[in-house]
């Protein structure tokens, strides 16, 4: 038992589950509250225009955070694999496939904030366009950033559903954590499903829905996991492999 706990550290990989965690939701408030209502100004694609040509570097710098916030959630799905696969490995690697889907999504999805930039660049070839058509398509490539990430929330809640059932049935994490979780997934699902079908909709289930995340991310980082209940699972599934 002694040389399992110390080859698997359970409660460094907690804590650095909870690292990871922080990072890939550091700049969220930024990228997703701050920024979108500092530049865009709905329904007037020439302020809209004015306000990025303003602060292009502030704008740029919100796509390399957004890049850097998608790259942080893969270190995150591997150390929660790492960190949860005792419980289940199969649900574990749902858990992975469902958060790794949402990276490319959202990454590639950045290409249409760097769009509305080029568009703004005043190159010679863009001339053919007039100021108000160009202004045009700058807030519609805006738009479709938008609609770029309520497809891609639709995996950042997904990947909540398997997270959760593992934290509920691990026996070393709370089990209100994993309840909590699952009910975050249901928010990102059902706002963004709600966000494509009815886009008038205003729907801001997420900010009621989505305080799990927090509550577990704080708790990786500061209580852990129960040692003695992660090792007894970590011997129960290395038993099952090998009489599997």
């Amino acid at each position: 038992m002694t040389t399992l706990t110390a080859e698997t550290s359970p409660l460094v990989r907690a804590r650095l589950a909870g690292f990871w965690y922080l990072l890939a939701n550091l700049f969220a408030p930024i990228t997703l509250l701050y920024l979108p209502a500092r530049f865009i100004v709905r329904g007037d694609a020439a302020a809209t225009a004015s306000n990025i040509m303003a602060s292009e570097s502030l704008f740029r710098l919100g796509v390399g955070l957004s890049l850097f916030t998608f790259i942080a959630q893969i270190f995150l799905a591997l150390v929660l694999y790492q960190l949860l696969n005792v419980v289940n490995k199969n649900m574990a690697a749902l858990m992975v496939i469902f958060a790794l889907m949402a990276v490319p999504i959202a990454m590639l999805n950045e290409l249409n904030q760097l769009a509305a930039v080029l568009l703004l660049s005043g190159a010679d070839y863009l001339k053919a366009f007039t100021a108000a058509q160009l202004q045009a398509l700058v807030y519609a490539f805006l738009r479709l950033h938008g609609q770029g990430l309520n497809i891609a929330q639709i995996f950042w809640g997904l990947w909540l559903f398997p997270m959760g059932y593992l934290v509920f049935k691990s026996g070393f994490l709370p089990r209100v954590l994993g309840l909590l979780l699952i009910v975050a997934g249901f928010g990102y699902v059902i706002q963004s499903f709600a966000s494509l079908l009815w886009p008038s909709l205003q729907v801001d289930l997420i900010f009621v829905t989505g305080w799990g995340e927090l509550f577990f991310l704080l708790w990786l980082l500061i209580k852990g996991v129960n040692v003695d209940q992660w090792n007894k699972r970590a011997l129960e599934s290395a038993r099952s492999s090998a009489f599997g």
